[in-house]
Formats: C-alpha cells, structure tokens, sequence
C-alpha cells in the first residue's frame, strides 16, 4: 500500500500565529490567560495549551476582572469587545488577519451605505463574529436557494464578503446567484478567499488522482476540514474525517492501493504522523510513504504589538 501526503497540509500561519500569541503570553504573564472560544477548532491544540496553563471560556463575563482575554482566530464581533471592556479585562487579539481584513471590508461597505451579504456556515464562530460587525445592515446564506429567498433593502447598494474558510469552489455557484439576482452587487475579489483553504483543497484534487481513499485529519468542529472531505468525495474518492489513528476502520483500507492523506489548515503535525504510523502497523510494514512536491506558502503573520515589544 502506498500512502501519498497532500502538500500543502495542516498548520495555516493564521493558526501558527494566534497558537503562538497563547504561548507567548502564558510565559510571560504571572497571571491566569483566559481565551475566547477554542484558540482554533483543534482538540489536542487545546488540550495543549490547556495543559500549558490557558482556561478556554465562551463569553468575557467568564472571566474575572482585570485579567487577561485573547480572541481566538476565528475574531469576534465588538459586542464581545464591548463585555470585555465592562470587565476592564487585557485583551489580546489573535484575529486572524486575513479575517480581521474582512471585518475591515465591513465596515468600509457599510459606512458607504451598502447592505452586505455573507457568504457562510449559520452557527459558525468566525461567522458569528463577522455578522456581528453590523447586524443590522447585515445576511447570511450559505446555498443557491437562500439567495432567492433572500430580500434586501436596496439591490442597488449591496455588497458581500464569504467566510474565509471556504474557497473559490465553496462560493462559486453562490456568488453567481448572487450576481444574477443582484446585478449590481459588489462581489469579493478572488484574492479575498483564503489562500490556505484553497491551496489545501487544491492539493485534495491533485491526490484524488491517485488516491483510492482519502482521510482528512481534523476536527468535526473545523470547518475548512470538512470542506476537504467534501472536495474528494465530490471527485469520486472515498473519504473520511478523522481526528486521530484510532477513527481509522480497517475495512476502509480493503482493495486499496494508494491512501491519501491531508489535514486541516488547524490540525498539528503529530496527528498526521500519527495515522502515518498506524497505517504502517496495519499493512505490517509493507506501506511506501510518498508526498505531493513539497509546497512553501511563503505567508507568515507579525504578532501582536504588545508581544512583538515583549
């Protein structure tokens, strides 16, 4: 059995990024550090900084004054901002920028008078954290029949931006039902769509073409991992999302030649190699391991002032 690692894989910078501000902080603050929301949707990225010290709570009033907030990745909206105010708590942002420039996007719409729709998963946090940056000038849909259902004020003052954890794929059929109903809405540009979730989901496809399966390593809660999955099975590929070895089936592996492995933009190295290992153990050591040509993204994120004067 061949096993075939997708390139690029795991670890965006936006989640290099925001894991570093927790560590950095943990190290230098005597006191506790508190974090909004899961850092990045990954249970043993948060178990690990769990260990390390950080409490992971869902709303600032759950922590006590004075004390010290990071936002997750994901961003929130300013209502969240405005409670940890109220608690007089030190926040820090680990907003991934490439969200914190749709927030941005936001506000520039909407000081010009536009009504926005975006293009995203209801109930997800970074989505969450995006409507709340105007709610009232502010629509969510996710597929072709939401935006036939969908009534806005003036359809000639309409703007969108997507959840940058989809792609160019994702959106597509969405934007252009968006374009034919409203056609003169401001849609994003291409470059706005995550690189780190379209380069992965790029690499999906690139294995699809030798893989027999695919396994997605990730968490359930992580949505640019489930897209992953979506992206092999659309192309003929069996595929399934795992969050260690132990959800691998052995039957999947029946018949197969080639394993395709991946993993989201949250998910660490250790768990990649993990399943490397098992996958070994359970051909008895006949497995090759090969990979995609190797990928550098070439993106890095500067910390936070206050942990770059530190």
């Amino acid at each position: 059995m061949r096993i075939l690692l997708a390139s690029p894989r795991g670890f965006c910078a936006g989640v290099d990024r925001a894991i570093e501000i927790v560590e950095l902080a943990l190290k230098q603050e005597s006191r506790p550090v508190f974090v909004r929301h899961e850092i990045v949707h990954n249970r043993h990225v948060v178990d690990g900084l769990r260990d390390k010290g950080a409490t992971f709570i869902e709303d600032p009033s759950d922590a006590p004054s004075g004390a010290m907030l990071i936002y997750s990745a994901h961003g929130v909206s300013p209502a969240v901002r405005r409670r940890a105010e109220d608690r007089k708590l030190q926040t820090i942002d680990a907003t991934c920028p490439l969200v914190t420039k749709v927030h941005n996007e936001v506000h520039r719409m909407v000081e010009e008078g536009f009504e926005i729709v975006m293009i995203g998963h209801a109930g997800h946090v970074e989505v969450e954290g995006t409507m709340g940056q105007a709610p009232d000038s502010m629509h969510l849909v996710e597929t072709v029949d939401d935006v036939s259902r969908l009534e806005v004020r003036n359809p000639d003052r309409l703007g969108c931006v997507t959840q940058t954890t989809l792609s160019v794929d994702d959106t597509r059929d969405v934007m252009k039902a968006l374009a034919q109903r409203f056609p003169k809405i401001h849609l994003p540009k291409r470059d706005d769509i995550c690189y780190a979730t379209q380069n992965r989901q790029d690499a999906v496809k690139e294995l699809a073409n030798y893989a027999n399966l695919v396994l997605v390593v990730g968490a359930p809660a992580s949505s640019n991992s489930n897209r992953l999955v979506e992206v092999a099975s659309r192309l003929g590929v069996p595929a399934y999302l795992i969050q260690t070895e132990d959800d691998i089936d052995p039957s999947w592996l029946d018949d197969v030649e080639c394993v395709g492995i991946t993993a989201g933009a949250s998910t660490p190295d250790v768990l990649v190699q993990g399943v490397i290992a098992h996958l070994k153990d359970l051909s008895d050591g006949e497995a090759t391991l090969d990979s995609l040509p190797e990928i550098d993204e070439g993106v890095r994120f500067k910390l936070p002032r206050e942990l770059r004067d530190a």
